[in-house]
């Protein structure tokens, strides 16, 4: 059976699939520059591995305290070989990005500090760690306050207003690196690390967070490496490798890894405590597989910002703009092309493929949330996935992809979708 008749089987018709086929024309020296990124970004991942030396003991589970547990205590050097810091704290007892994130600002800020964001407002589930959403235990009711420095109309750093906002309580710069729910260009590593240069020239004391989530193996560095004191993100999405079945990372200085592990376990046990049960095998090789699979996830954005610009779409990136992360924003215009997309993306998933995905009240969201994800672990964002707030200008963000011929399904399963909808015109 044929390439068609195979895709004719998924719902797609002659049209669908001659318009995404042509739409591939042009794109194969992007996706070469992609690949080579990926093989550098594969040596520097077995080059920390060696470093380390990593061997089978490390694959053994561990249960109770988990003292000595050398494949936890490994990987976290691992880790920080690859980030390019002091240490790193890396452990399935983190259940998120949020939680990595509210772990270190929970860990690093006292009472009277204060809490900058030099990027505008943060992820929607950050404004209940912050305390800009009302919630309990937020930093607001430990006497941490917030400001944030919108970006300029351009979406260029208002450096100005950070270094009139900065002052003596100033403890800590959260810099959020992709775009979340914004329709605003991620952050390439380049222009954060100009950003904490300027910061650290005004006051070398404060402490610059990155949220590096959905970015890791994008560019040729990662934040850590042009100066961000902790760096934090997800495995279950890039690093992960799609294998990870939970956890979280943050890498940085040592100091704040130690703050944060006692946050994270108790005072006085840290890093020491934490066992890892049997999730090492799938951590290390999750992170060994990571480059190639991030790789496969920028092809499908790459792919899908193609597909819908030709037909009329706004998209963010473009599709000849370079890439800092493995999200794609599409502005659909309407609720019904929202849910439409989410549900050709789910439509193509290997798991829960007969379910439709319907707008709910999502915990930490300020507004029904559509999410699309028939995944292997649920949540894993670095497998093929959309969401999408249901409100204007009504944009989803697709993102993922363990391989790339199921990122181009979903992305040609999405437009199907629009098409038997009638939501969308191809003439």
């Amino acid at each position: 059976m044929g390439i068609e008749e195979m895709y004719a089987q998924f719902g797609l018709t002659g049209k669908v699939i001659a318009y995404s086929e042509k739409t591939l024309d042009g794109l194969k020296p992007r996706f070469e520059a992609i690949d080579r990124r990926a093989e550098a970004a594969q040596l520097r991942v077995i080059d920390a591995m060696q470093y380390a030396r990593v061997d089978a003991s490390c694959f053994a589970a561990t249960n109770g305290y988990g003292y000595d547990d050398v494949g936890r205590d490994k990987l976290e050097k691992v880790y920080a070989r690859l980030f390019g810091t002091e240490d790193a704290l890396v452990r399935p007892q983190i259940t998120c990005g949020t939680h990595a994130l509210s772990l270190a600002l929970h860990a690093v800020l006292r009472p009277g500090d204060e809490l900058i964001s030099p990027v505008g407002q943060p992820y929607e589930t950050l404004k209940s760690v912050i305390g800009i959403t009302k919630a309990s235990n937020s930093l607001e009711e430990y006497g941490v306050s917030y400001r944030q420095i919108e970006l300029k109309d351009d979406f260029s750093f208002d450096y100005d207003a950070i270094r009139e906002a900065i002052t003596e309580r100033t403890k800590m710069m959260t810099i959020q690196r992709s775009k979340g729910y914004q329709v605003r260009p991620s952050f390439s590593v380049e222009q954060i690390g100009e950003l904490i240069g300027f910061i650290k020239s005004i006051d070398p004391s404060i402490i610059c967070m990155v949220d590096n989530c959905y970015g890791e193996f994008v560019d040729d560095l990662e934040p850590s490496q042009v100066g961000a004191d902790l760096t934090v993100g997800s495995l279950i999405k890039n690093p992960g490798g799609g294998l990870a079945p939970l956890g979280g990372y943050i890498a940085g200085r040592k100091d704040l890894i130690e703050q944060c592990a006692y946050m994270l376990t108790s005072p006085g046990l840290g890093k020491e405590v934490g066992a890892s049960l049997s999730v090492m095998p799938s951590f290390y090789q999750g992170l060994f597989m990571a480059p190639t699979v991030t790789a496969s996830a920028l092809k499908g954005a790459i792919f899908a910002a193609s597909v819908y610009e030709n037909l009329g779409f706004d998209v963010l990136p473009n599709k000849v703009e370079p890439r800092h992360d493995i999200i794609q924003a599409v502005t659909l215009g309407s609720a019904e092309r929202v849910i439409a997309f989410c549900r050709g993306i789910q439509a193509a998933a290997p798991v829960d493929s007969h379910v439709t995905p319907m707008p709910w009240d999502m915990p930490g969201y300020d507004c029904q949330v559509i999410m699309a994800a028939g995944a292997f672990v649920s949540g894993s964002s670095i497998e093929l996935s959309a969401d999408a707030p249901i409100r204007e200008p009504y944009a989803v963000y697709f993102q993922g992809g363990l391989t790339w011929p199921h990122a181009k399904l979903g992305i040609m399963k999405s437009l199907q979708q629009l098409v038997d909808e009638d939501l969308v015109d191809m003439s």
